[in-house]
């Protein structure tokens, strides 16, 4: 297993949320899988996010969980980090074992979900005192994070969990989707010094949350066009008006998420020819076929091709 790491830039930059591709059986499909994470690699990715809301590790078995994130592991081969949640379990006793054992996989970093630390309606008090117990049962030579996974229910992070996760030296990774810079700012500012990295889910404020201190992307448009998530972050700094131009773009594009995700990620996945479906467990994708989403993908495709050129030219 990895030891907890120093190193200040390794949770820093782009990082895909994963999809996980299924047969017409609705079994994972290996292959598509493989070509999906060499795409990923191809574009210039930082990092990768497995076994997360995006792959519908809702609908995954523990056993499939970890043998998706260990095929992972082993064909990227340590070209860049991985985290991994699979944080599905409500039973406190469950989420050690469940957490422990996608530990083992050879993950950089393992995920807890934030409303799989207290139950809807119990206090913010419930949920230091559940992370606090699962953080001493967990393996010490692996780095932890957290994930404000929308589903079953949105459960944001108050400023004291935000506060001891990174006092406690254990947390290196926060997927924030308050999609609120004045929240961001707060973390930055509570975490400042510490190994925690705050990365932004939101495409919206995503420029501004760079600017604000806020180091790295994780959300779900990287599934559509990681290289220019990619390109803004290593060239935001170095050209800020096509840098804004950019930027502006992804914000619009975003709203494509909206679509029926992700059967729309899956969509212009098997138009990539990196998926043979577009089957989905946590949906079916018969609506998306019948409506105009398919048009709208393509259209934010071709219009994100030619923003692309446009900042490499300039």
């Amino acid at each position: 297993m990895k030891q907890p790491t120093r190193d200040g830039a390794k949770y820093t930059g782009v990082w895909p949320v994963m999809l996980t591709p299924f047969d017409e059986r609705g079994e994972i499909d290996w292959a598509s899988l493989e070509k999906l994470v060499e795409w990923y690699l191809a574009a210039g990715v930082h990092g990768l996010f497995a076994d997360c809301q995006s792959s519908e590790m809702f609908f995954l078995s523990d056993k499939e969980s970890r043998q998706l994130v260990s095929h992972i592991v082993a064909q990227v081969d340590g070209r860049v980090p991985i985290v991994a949640s699979g944080h599905t379990a409500s039973g406190l006793s469950q989420q050690v074992e469940q957490l422990g054992a996608m530990a083992q996989t050879g993950i950089d970093g393992l995920i807890l979900i934030s409303n799989r630390l207290a139950q809807q309606g119990e206090s913010d008090d419930q949920t230091l005192v559940t992370l606090q117990s699962l953080t001493e049962q967990l393996p010490p030579a692996v780095d932890l994070g957290i994930y404000e996974c929308p589903w079953p229910y949105k459960r944001l992070l108050s400023d004291d969990v935000v506060a001891w996760c990174g006092q406690s030296d254990r947390y290196t990774f926060i997927k924030d989707t308050s999609c609120h810079l004045p929240t961001m700012r707060r973390r930055l500012t509570l975490t400042q010094g510490t190994r925690l990295h705050l990365a932004n889910a939101n495409s919206q404020t995503l420029l501004a949350s760079w600017q604000a201190g806020c180091h790295a992307y994780s959300g779900v448009m990287a599934n559509f066009h990681p290289q220019l998530y990619v390109w803004l972050y290593e060239n935001w700094r170095l050209q800020p008006r096509q840098a804004q131009q950019v930027a502006d773009y992804l914000a619009t594009a975003a709203l494509i998420e909206n679509l029926d995700y992700p059967a729309c990620a899956k969509y212009w996945q098997l138009k990539l020819g990196n998926f043979t479906t577009m089957q989905c467990r946590v949906r079916s994708v018969s609506a998306f076929n019948d409506s105009f989403f398919p048009a709208a993908v393509d259209s934010m495709a071709r219009l994100g091709d030619e923003i692309q050129q446009l900042a490499l030219r300039q």
